[in-house]
């Protein structure tokens, strides 16, 4: 049996090699563990060994784990689809939203931001398709319509726009999709220099998501191991979000 220390060291090898092998620095390279399903003794333990960022995909999940490890300095990420009902909640928390994919939602996280004086950082979901190339119907925006939602979202006040994230197609190669989608990030930035990052990449296709140029993967399984309960959203079909297998 690996231990969190292992499998934690494992995942931070893997990235740092992948990044040498594209040319990148690892340092370029962020590290989101996706705790969804898991309990906040899990989380406590990764967070032990210095990892700060955490990713939940169900807004209950997230409020009850962030109000039991209030005592640690950690970064909370939605990375589920998210509900407007459920917006103020999550954006409370200081949650980065990594599932915008409509001018609604990325306006009713802007109105959190603006009450509490803490703008709300967000990404937009990219659907990139599924392997005939039609839209994967679990969430994100075509991605035709990606430049006039980060024009619109940029907009609004209470929310920084801080890229794009989406999940590899399943079923094919993971490679050519994030190709595309860091075309598509690069296009979006060059009208909002803001929007840096690109949130792409799970245990099983991290490399391939360095080699495109991700700044932040969200990993799940290779740092918790197989879930203990089913979740709503399987990581290998959602945007974890869907975010994401882990």
């Amino acid at each position: 049996m690996t231990t969190p220390a292992d499998r934690l060291q494992a995942v931070r090898d893997r990235i740092a090699a992948a990044a040498r092998a594209a040319g990148r620095d690892p340092a370029e390279v962020g590290l989101l563990a996706v705790s969804k399903t898991w309990p906040a003794a899990a989380v406590r333990e990764l967070a032990a060994l210095g990892q700060a960022d955490f990713g939940e995909n169900r807004a209950q999940e997230l409020t009850g784990k962030a109000a039991e490890l209030a005592d640690l300095p950690l970064r909370w990420h939605f990375v589920g689809q998210l509900q407007r009902n459920k917006a103020a909640a999550v954006a409370r928390l200081g949650a980065v939203v990594h599932s915008v994919d409509r001018l609604s939602l990325a306006r009713a996280l802007g109105r959190v931001g603006v009450d509490t004086g803490r703008p709300v950082e967000v990404f937009l979901q990219v659907d990139l398709g599924g392997p005939e190339g039609e839209l994967a119907a679990r969430g994100g925006t075509d991605p035709a319509e990606v430049p006039a939602l980060a024009d619109a979202v940029a907009e609004e006040a209470g929310v920084v726009l801080r890229g794009l994230m989406a999940v590899a197609p399943r079923d094919v190669a993971p490679g050519p999709a994030f190709v595309r989608l860091a075309e598509l990030a690069a296009r979006v930035r060059a009208d909002h220099p803001e929007a840096r990052d690109l949130s792409a990449g799970m245990s099983a296709d991290l490399e391939e998501a360095v080699a495109a140029g991700s700044t932040l993967l969200r990993v799940g399984t290779a740092l918790f191991g197989t879930r203990p309960l089913p979740s709503p959203q399987d990581e290998s079909h959602q945007s974890h979000g869907s975010q994401q297998p882990g």
